[in-house]
């Protein structure tokens, strides 16, 4: 990795960007990205960049991903802002030749703390060749932006899971849909599976429903398999948590599909494996 580093943040303000699409701040600064891997690079506009930042905020979650993930995704660019602020637009219309469509107005980088209720943590934007992922770091604790940007990735691997993957992953859905499994890992997934059981008799069969359902649990399931992977994190248990024997066979599938890389591990006994190997190899002559 780069040991380039950035040692003032830019202030949106200053550059006068003091509420600019994340569109366009994104196109203002793509060119100043400073490359972390071959995939990965970043931009602050926020904090200042000292090693301990950039370490948790950047080096150590992208060195966490496994091989096979990193593989799969576009040229990424994270620009790190002050805030983020949802647009009160809903959109406009725009009018073609065969229907008509409604354009999303995206969220906007803005230098002061958005209005109770207008405050976005994360954002996207893709142009031909990259993905642009932008964060709001005031007032967002690293943990939250390590779940975040994961989340982001796992949208992203989403979108271009092999067959293999996804014929594995829908098969594990199945199985729990058939033995009538509670819960699911997070409220989109959550949302998406109660969506599907009041509208849809036979649930397992294949429908936008189902389709969606499988996307949504995917996400959230990778979305805590990588977190996991990076950090020390605990699952919070409750009325809507999937049972932990499905959760951990779906984290052992994921295992299977998209192996850490070495020396990061997936349950406790991994790590305890591989602290015995390493005192096993210390005592050899």
């Amino acid at each position: 990795m780069s040991s380039q580093r950035e040692p003032n943040p830019v202030n949106p303000a200053q550059s006068g960007f003091s509420r600019v699409s994340v569109g366009q701040f994104a196109e203002r600064f793509r060119g100043e990205v400073i490359p972390l891997s071959n995939t990965f690079g970043y931009f602050c506009a926020s904090v200042p960049m000292t090693e301990e930042v950039l370490k948790e905020y950047l080096e150590e979650p992208v060195a966490a991903l496994p091989p096979a993930i990193a593989a799969m995704l576009p040229r990424i660019s994270i620009l790190l802002v002050p805030y983020l602020e949802r647009s009160n637009e809903r959109g406009r219309v725009r009018a073609n030749r065969k229907r008509t469509v409604l354009e999303k107005v995206g969220d906007f980088v803005v230098a002061e703390r958005p209005a109770d209720g207008q405050q976005s943590w994360a954002s996207q934007v893709s142009f031909e060749n990259e993905t642009v992922l932008v964060f709001a770091l005031n007032e967002q604790d690293v943990a939250e932006y390590h779940y975040r940007f994961y989340r982001r990735l796992a949208a992203l691997v989403a979108e271009n899971w092999s067959t293999e993957a996804a014929g594995r992953f829908k098969a594990t859905i199945r199985d729990e849909l058939t033995a009538s499994v509670h819960g699911e890992v997070d409220d989109e997934s959550w949302q998406a599976k109660q969506s599907l059981l009041r509208r849809q008799t036979n649930v397992k069969r294949d429908s936008p429903l189902f389709s969606d359902y499988v996307r949504q649990s995917f996400i959230d399931t990778l979305t805590l398999y990588l977190h996991g992977i990076c950090c020390d994190i605990d699952v919070e248990t409750g009325p809507r948590q999937l049972p932990s024997r499905y959760l951990r066979k779906r984290l052992a599938l994921l295992k299977t599909l998209y192996p850490p890389a070495a020396g990061y591990s997936v349950f406790p006994e991994d790590a305890e494996k591989s602290e015995d190997k390493r005192r096993k190899s210390e005592e050899l002559p």
